[in-house]
Formats: C-alpha cells, sequence, structure tokens
C-alpha cells in the first residue's frame, strides 16, 4: 500500500512505473532511505548469522536434545538392569526371555540414532 503526501497536483509516475509525487518532501525520501538501510542491516545480520538465516528445525533440535538426555539418564540403568537381570535369570528367578527382552530394550534405546540413520537411508531420506 503507497501514502502519498498531500499535494495540490495528482502524483506522477516515475520510471518503473512508481507513482511519486509531483513535489515529494524529504520526509517521504527519508522514509525511502529507512527502508534500504533496514533492508541492509536485515541482510548484513543474516549473512554473519547464518545459524539465525537458516535455522534447523525445531522437532529435530528438541529431539536431539531428548534424546541425549534419555541416554545420560538411562546409562546406568541399562548397566543396573542387565546385571541384576543376568543374575536373576542365571538363578531361576527369571524367565531367560526377560534377559533377551532387557538386552534388546538396551540396544534400541542406545543404538536408537545409528537405527534411525540407517532406515533413512534405506528410504533415500
Amino acid at each position: 500500500m503507497t501514502a502519498y503526501l498531500v499535494h495540490s497536483s495528482p502524483p506522477s509516475t516515475r520510471a518503473g512505473g512508481v507513482a511519486e509525487s509531483a513535489g515529494a518532501s524529504s520526509a517521504h525520501a527519508g522514509r525511502r532511505r529507512f527502508s534500504r538501510r533496514t533492508l541492509l542491516r536485515v541482510t548484513v545480520f543474516a549473512a554473519l548469522l547464518p545459524a539465525i538465516a537458516f535455522g534447523g528445525s525445531p522437532f529435530a533440535t528438541g529431539a536431539n536434545a531428548t534424546q541425549q538426555q534419555l541416554v545420560a539418564i538411562l546409562t546406568p540403568l541399562a548397566a543396573v538392569a542387565v546385571m541384576v537381570s543376568g543374575a536373576m535369570a542365571w538363578f531361576g528367578r527369571l524367565s531367560w526371555w526377560w534377559m533377551v527382552a532387557v538386552v534388546i530394550g538396551t540396544v534400541l534405546v542406545f543404538g536408537g540414532p545409528q537405527i534411525v540413520s540407517w532406515i533413512r537411508g534405506l528410504f533415500g531420506v
């Protein structure tokens, strides 16, 4: 939307089809200069900080942070779970199938990123 300054003569058209008042004041030119300066600042800012200009997906960032936190919390718990499950299965207090399930669960939790990248590679994503 273009705002014209109020003058007695109708707006004339410059080369390029942009309407301009016959007696355009310096305020109008100052606004045009301000917008060019602002555009220049934004361009320089975007060029200097490409991480902000072309930021990654917020979902991927959150998923990576969650996965890292889960691995940090579950590492000691998984070691204890495998040891306790193995001892209980050895003494007959737990089915060996439960021991197998604990080991498979541990592999899935800690090998999650590699499994996902392998599946994505299969589908070319």
